[in-house]
């Protein structure tokens, strides 16, 4: 085996089966695993983000998992900037890393790069989302409309998350968000091996379905309950989490227990809709079915060398 520095990424949609994976392809490179999930990082979500357990933590060392409040902020970028001085860190006694995650703007910064865009400013980013729930999106799109058409014109307009923190860089600099967008592709001082996870889609759902049922009766209710006086989507964006936000409205009275844990299901559907059309546009990743470990390892180790 050489002695070139390598990151191995296990990534996937949501339920596809990449936690019980990583820990095994862990234990086999003898390395540890950085978690490219943006909400396992913040302490307090648990049992809603299937983050890893106790056990799986002393199985295999991880990084970025319960490491955040829910009130500090954490982008892409910030990701990009910490995962990377890791990996050197790492890259000197282990040649090999493993990467494990479902959050594709988090993997791509990683492995792509992804554009210095400036801070926004705390008060900025709650008056807009403020906006948000009072107004809906559409006065905020017309808003982006006017200071970045281009952008208006690329963006789905639908998802709310992006034309918001569109606008919030176009007020924040005083130039269209398309100046900061250079989409150029960083060059890494190590090696990328990215392995996808898939599944039929009937049998994805049914796994999704499963684990929802499998949190609801670890807890998630009595972890979301906990988490309730804390609710404000217009601050806390970590709490703007599937399986959060569908109970959040079940204990504010307005949906009933079983409907919102049928929104939490369907949600994340949807979700792991939107990965696999996001991971399906990158050439670069080998795919394979979770039970594959052999042929996993066996590209692994073509890779290393």
């Amino acid at each position: 085996m050489n002695d070139e520095k390598t990151l191995v990424v296990l990534l996937g949609p949501t339920g596809v089966g990449k936690t019980d994976l990583s820990l095994r392809l862990a234990e086999k490179l003898g390395c540890p695993i950085i978690s490219a999930d943006s909400r396992q990082i913040y302490k307090d979500l648990v049992i809603g983000t299937a983050a890893p357990t106790v056990a799986d933590l002393v199985r295999v060392k991880h990084y970025f998992v319960g490491e955040l409040s829910l009130d500090d902020y954490f982008s892409a970028g910030r990701f990009e900037e910490e995962a990377l001085k890791l990996l050197a860190q790492l890259h000197q006694t282990h040649n090999t890393v493993l990467m494990c995650g479902g959050s594709m703007m988090y993997i791509d910064a990683v492995c792509k790069g992804i554009d210095v865009i400036p801070d926004i400013d705390a008060e900025l980013r709650a008056d807009l989302w403020k906006q948000f729930e009072t107004e809906g999106l559409e006065p905020i799109a017309q808003q982006l409309k006017l200071l970045d058409p281009q952008f208006y014109n690329k963006v789905d307009q639908k998802n709310h998350k992006r034309v918001i923190h569109a606008l919030e860089v176009c007020l924040q600099t005083g130039k269209p968000y398309t100046f900061w967008r250079t989409n150029s592709t960083k060059k890494r001082p190590f090696n990328i091996l990215k392995i996808g996870l898939t599944r039929d889609r009937a049998e994805l759902y049914t796994r999704i379905n499963q684990r929802v049922d499998q949190m609801m009766e670890n807890g998630l209710l009595n972890e979301v309950q906990s988490l309730h006086s804390l609710n404000s989507i217009t601050l806390l964006n970590s709490l703007n989490t599937v399986g959060y936000k569908e109970l959040f409205r079940h204990l504010n009275g307005e949906w009933p227990l079983d409907f919102a844990v049928e929104k939490i299901k369907q949600n994340t559907r949807i979700y792991s809709r939107k990965q696999m059309t996001w991971f399906k546009r990158d050439p670069e990743i080998h795919w394979f079915r979770p039970e594959k470990i052999d042929d996993i390892l066996k590209i692994i180790n073509q890779t290393l060398g």
